[in-house]
């Protein structure tokens, strides 16, 4: 299920808008943990989108 890059990347930045304003270290930390997660499916998305447009080509 592909899901859309505009919800990763806001959720991205909602994490990290939580986590600077947390006034807990773990909660911090796991709004730190949420944004990398979406991190690194923002990144799998966009080296996906490479791949194709190479092919394309």
């Amino acid at each position: 299920m592909e899901m859309d890059v505009n919800y990763l990347l806001h959720r991205q930045q909602m994490s990290l808008i939580r986590a600077q304003s947390s006034r807990s270290k773990k909660g911090r930390a796991a709004y730190e943990s949420l944004a990398q997660g979406y991190t690194e499916q923002i990144d799998a998305y966009r080296r996906e989108n490479i791949r194709l447009v190479a092919l394309a080509h």
